[in-house]
């Protein structure tokens, strides 16, 4: 399996995908997104960052780059593709998944280490866990508050598409554990089909014991396989 990494003027967060994704020996490249993905691609990650400066909105602009065409057409397949804080915005204003990322409601950057509950440990992004596990891991965002139509938050309930939600460290979803002010406490859902994930937190950051912390790995590990190397 090749990950193809794509990365947009502004993207920050590649090469620390890269390098998680080799501590899981899941073969990756980073692919500058004007040069297409390659032949091979098996899986496709959009990593975090401030693609395009956030301009117009975070993630809009390069949502309608000429590769996204080809990143939807691969999720159509099958492919597994992941979005990562920016990447999450991306995938929602390119329509991959429902819903939108928009300002915090703090209205500042926030960058702090939070807690997450698996929702639904029935998906390649999350069998390497257990449902209700709490996980920890960091948030370095601005506009990282979910909003969706309660019409389409129910659809999401109804098809056990929430992954992840915000929670205290015990696993209560509580106003105070949501660092954002996202809708329901959710911190990353699936799109209509399974291989396609958005998620606020960052899992690449919390793949390596020397940095701290090693909850993202089952994530990312979606990837290749249900197993998780430790």
């Amino acid at each position: 399996m090749t990950v193809a990494i794509v990365r947009f003027g502004g993207s920050n967060c590649d090469r620390d995908a890269a390098r998680a994704l080799d501590s899981l020996d899941i073969d990756n490249e980073i692919v500058w997104h004007e040069d297409g993905l390659p032949a091979d691609t098996t899986g496709v990650m959009l990593p975090g960052g401030f693609s395009y400066g956030d301009y117009l909105r975070a993630g809009a602009m390069a949502a309608r780059a000429p590769i996204m065409q080809a990143v939807k057409e691969q999720a159509e397949a099958g492919v597994p593709v992941l979005g990562i804080c920016n990447g999450a915005q991306i995938g929602c204003e390119a329509s991959l998944t429902p819903g939108a990322f928009t300002t915090n409601e703090s209205a500042r950057f926030q960058c702090e280490h939070v807690h997450v509950r698996v929702e639904n440990a029935d998906t390649r992004w999350t069998r390497a866990y257990e449902e209700g596990q709490v996980l920890e891991l960091p948030i370095a965002h601005a506009e990282g508050r979910f909003e969706i139509s309660e019409d389409a938050l129910a659809d999401l309930q109804a098809a056990d598409r929430i992954l992840f939600r915000y929670s205290t460290p015990d696993g209560e979803i509580t106003p105070e554990a949501n660092p954002n002010g996202s809708t329901d406490n959710v911190a990353g859902i699936l799109g209509e089909r399974e291989n396609v994930a958005v998620l606020m937190p960052h899992p690449e950051r919390a793949a390596l014991s020397d940095i701290g912390g090693t909850d993202g790995r089952g994530i990312l590990a979606g990837f290749a396989s249900a197993t998780v190397p430790q």
